[in-house]
């Protein structure tokens, strides 16, 4: 398995920071938050560039580093949903020109004489407010609803321009026809974790990148702030907690990519390692700036809101931490 970017990789990553720098910048982004802009025409042109095309799971790393950057950049388009929730459940039923939306829970299917009804509730589903289809997991299986067949209600979340959901099926009845055949359930979870890990990676980098900006440029008593000792560790510990978490996300992203059996606990270590990461980058992000980082004029806040929004959805460090404890305490019992 080979733990470092390879040439094609490193261009795609770079030519990805290029393009989103021209097309997702932070002006946009605020207009979003404010004015409620429309996304249609940044989907638009995601969909031009073919990123929606990136459905092999072979291709996981790639991905991956597209993800990072659209943390990064805040990106308020259903993206990420789309590809790391939606299609991994839906497999060769995803559409490169849809996005979608995954319900993870809170949701059963029963078996009548001409198909199925679907009853439940499922709350905090991302983009389960505009999604052109939503994916539902349940115990029977994995099923695909359309956004009139379902009652959404987007709820206000920490992060501005993130569109969560509370996604309620009233007894709808589908037929055969909208079950999944073969789904994945567990890899798709895998690939969530993943996708999320490696969006708070990307946005804690973006928080480093502005806060080495100021202190580079700001001045205390005629000298500049970064040349303080008590500033520098701070952001040498930022440095380190992202290259920590960013290092776990990949080595998930490649376990998935090639089929390695350690995915399973590879994305919980991901998930947890980009959640403690988010929590020391967001007190010493918001440090750095002095009293402007609690300001709505600094842009620092978005990558900060996106970072700390990630944590809270699909489980947070704590949560994953005690799943990796329990599994290895389970396997070292088994002498595995």
């Amino acid at each position: 398995m080979l733990l470092e970017l390879d040439s094609d990789q490193r261009f795609w990553r770079d030519t990805l920071r290029d393009a989103l720098a021209k097309e997702c910048p932070a002006t946009l982004v605020r207009s979003v938050a404010e004015d409620g802009a429309d996304t249609g025409a940044l989907w638009q042109t995601y969909l031009d560039m073919g990123w929606t095309e990136l459905t092999d799971p072979a291709e996981a790393v790639e991905l991956g580093l597209l993800v990072e950057g659209l943390g990064a950049a805040t990106d308020p388009t259903p993206f990420l949903a789309t590809m790391t929730q939606f299609n991994p459940l839906v497999g060769a039923l995803a559409d490169p020109k849809r996005s979608g939306a995954a319900v993870y829970d809170g949701v059963t299917a029963a078996r009548t004489a001409t198909g199925w009804v679907l009853d439940g509730t499922c709350r905090h589903v991302l983009d389960g407010d505009r999604a052109d289809r939503l994916a539902v997991v349940t115990p029977a299986g994995v099923f695909v609803v359309t956004p009139e067949q379902v009652r959404a209600r987007r709820v206000q979340v920490f992060d501005p321009v993130l569109h969560v959901a509370e996604v309620t099926l009233p007894g709808v009845e589908v037929d055969d026809a909208a079950r999944v055949s073969g789904a994945d359930v567990e890899r798709a979870r895998q690939v969530a974790q993943t996708g999320m890990a490696l969006t708070m990676v990307g946005a804690c980098q973006r928080v480093l990148d502005l806060v080495l900006e100021h202190v580079g440029s700001r001045k205390q008593f005629d000298v500049l702030i970064g040349s303080f000792q008590a500033v520098q560790h701070k952001a040498a510990d930022m440095h380190v907690a992202i290259e920590r978490a960013r290092a776990l996300a990949y080595f998930a992203a490649l376990t998935l990519a090639e089929g390695d059996p350690r995915s399973r606990m590879a994305a919980m270590m991901a998930k947890a390692g980009a959640g403690e990461c988010q929590s020391l980058v967001f007190k010493h992000g918001v440090q750095l700036f002095g009293a402007m980082g609690f300001t709505w004029e600094n842009d620092v806040q978005f990558p900060l809101k996106r970072a700390k929004a990630g944590e809270l959805m699909l489980g947070g460090a704590a949560e994953h931490r005690a799943r990796i404890t329990e599994e290895s305490l389970a396997a070292a019992r088994l002498g595995v």
